[in-house]
């Protein structure tokens, strides 16, 4: 049988030692028939055969994302950027016209916008965006969507201007004249309003509440949402793309990209969580994980873990911590904010755990990932060891005497080189203000958490970065130098590679079946326009995606319409 697909000419990475030099690999319903030479590939081809020339190119598995938020990813594709704007000047410049520009929005919605929009030291108000748009609500978004800023009408529209009541781990920040100042930390705060959003909160909900829209979708809702998801899979597969792992779910999303794969729509394998929230009775993973996990299980679209929050983010001085943060954001005490009662955690762990889930726990500060690994440790105290691949997403301070036992308990570090100071996305200068010096050598500290024997696997955590691949390659292996005081993470780029192919799949228990260019493996592919290995690291954010390929067919291709 002649193969569908040969691609010619690249420098393959196969991370398979038998095919290390590879330059070829055929592609036959679906799986990879051949790899080898150009020559090899003779025998497979056919008159119907479509040839691909990489050019030179590196050829390496399709890209698997493993920490993104799609729905709210795609969502925001289409709405103002606010990165790297500075100053309220420059905010005016940017949101009037756009503002002017959506006249039928009920609320004008940015994103992006950086924690020291107005410098050092200021923190924005509602005031600040009231000197913007007045009469018209008015609201942005963090980088990281721990925090949402409102001007005065936009909190009324919201129904909190007057605060209220809000989950633990969340706040509603009251000025002096005892109305809301216009910060609202994390979704138990800002999610009334998301709800007067072009999606009404539908992209957020999988995070805000992990249930489903009440009321439901409309047919035309639904309609607009799997339209607006369809045009992210395809932004995803343009960046060489295959899979994603989502962090946050509901049955909502789950029915949404089934029905995306039933039209021929779905470009990436998704896996989809179980979100279970702080504020949620343990009954509630016991009864409904499992429906939710049996229902959705097919090869592209599956349910299989299980997402929880331990803390929040160093920036607002929301992620839990050892010992107070230093300065003001330390007053009164603030070592960051309990999302769940470490008992109820530690419950939640086990349960999902007895119940066969992987589970996956967003921690930043050192308090909320010592927590989590106590409560893994914990969870494999009582139901006993298993190949269970548990992780811990961000890791962004961690103290040394817990990088061990992320190997010893067989704890999967879930890692964001761009979410750091060191990779070129943020201001290198955010995050080391807030911590004390002796902490920054357990900060991002990637390459000490692999050479202590740790699984370490790289994402991006769209939208909090753009999905983009190669930035993110860039901030792991080309990485800024902050000084002495900051230890070296600097990253191989094969290590950084795996990180983001073969070790993605693994994690996902999915390593037979994807994650190396091997014969009968699924041929989920990348094909990039430039020689990897030959690039200088800080120049590697030349190459991109060429080709795209996912399950045997041709998802991207430049200069052409996917097929």
């Amino acid at each position: 049988m002649s193969a569908d697909i040969i691609i010619r000419n690249g420098r393959l990475i196969t991370f398979d030692a038998a095919t290390s030099d590879a330059q070829a690999l055929a592609i036959t319903k679906g799986k990879i028939t051949a790899v080898g030479s150009d020559a090899d590939m003779d025998a497979h081809a056919g008159p119907d055969t479509q040839i691909i020339d990489a050019q030179g190119g590196t050829v390496l598995p399709g890209f698997i994302d493993s920490h993104v938020h799609l729905f709210g990813g795609s969502v925001e594709l289409d709405l103002l950027d606010l990165y790297g704007v500075e100053g309220l000047d420059a905010m005016k410049a940017a949101i009037l016209p756009y503002a002017q520009a959506n006249p039928d929005d009920e609320i004008v919605f940015c994103v992006m916008a950086d924690y020291g929009i107005l410098g050092t030291g200021r923190t924005l108000t509602r005031h600040d965006l009231d000197a913007i748009l007045t009469e018209r609500p008015l609201a942005m978004f963090a980088p990281d969507h721990h925090t949402i800023w409102a001007n005065t009408a936009a909190l009324k529209a919201a129904g909190l201007f007057d605060g209220g009541k809000v989950d633990a781990g969340s706040e509603i920040v009251m000025g002096d004249d005892g109305h809301a100042n216009g910060e609202l930390l994390e979704p138990g705060a800002y999610s009334p309003i998301l709800a007067l959003t072009r999606h009404g909160g539908r992209d957020m909900m999988g995070l805000t509440t992990g249930r489903d829209p009440q009321p439901p979708a409309t047919e035309k809702q639904r309609e607009m949402d799997k339209d607006v998801i369809a045009r992210g899979l395809a932004h995803c597969a343009a960046q060489g793309i295959t899979g994603l792992h989502l962090m946050d779910g509901n049955t909502y999303q789950l029915e949404l990209l089934s029905e995306l794969e039933a039209e021929g729509r779905l470009l990436c394998r998704c896996h989809v969580p179980f979100h279970m929230k702080g504020t949620d009775p343990l009954e509630r993973l016991t009864a409904e994980a499992p429906v939710m996990r049996d229902r959705f299980q097919g090869d592209k679209v599956r349910c299989s873990h299980v997402k929880m929050f331990i803390d929040g983010v160093v920036e607002s001085g929301t992620a839990l911590m050892l010992r107070p943060y230093p300065g003001e954001m330390g007053a009164g005490d603030n070592r960051g904010d309990e999302v769940f009662t470490q008992d109820h955690f530690v419950a939640c762990c086990t349960e999902a755990d007895r119940l066969g889930f992987q589970i996956a726990v967003h921690a930043i500060g050192d308090a909320g990932v010592r927590r989590t690994i106590d409560a893994y440790e914990a969870a494999q105290a009582t139901n006993g060891a298993r190949d269970s691949r548990h992780r811990i997403e961000h890791i962004e301070v961690i103290h040394p005497d817990d990088i061990p036992r992320l190997a010893d308990l067989g704890i999967v570090a879930s890692l964001q080189p761009g979410h750091a100071p060191i990779g070129h996305i943020f201001p290198p200068g955010a995050v080391g203000k807030y911590l004390h010096p002796d902490q920054i050598k357990g900060a991002y500290a990637w390459q000490t958490i692999r050479q202590a024997g740790a699984k370490v696997i790289f994402s991006t955590d769209w939208p909090v970065i753009p999905v983009d691949v190669m930035p993110s390659v860039k901030a792991a292996i080309a990485p800024l130098d902050l000084g002495p005081e900051w230890t070296d993470q600097t990253q191989s780029l094969h290590d950084t590679l795996a990180s983001y192919t073969r070790d993605n799949a693994w994690v996902e228990f999915n390593e037979d079946i994807k994650g190396t260019l091997a014969v009968g493996m699924a041929a989920d592919i990348a094909v990039m326009s430039h020689d990897l290995a030959a690039l200088a690291p800080a120049d590697v954010t030349q190459a991109t995606a060429v080709t795209t390929i996912f399950d045997g067919c041709v998802t991207f291709q430049r200069g052409a319409d996917a097929g």
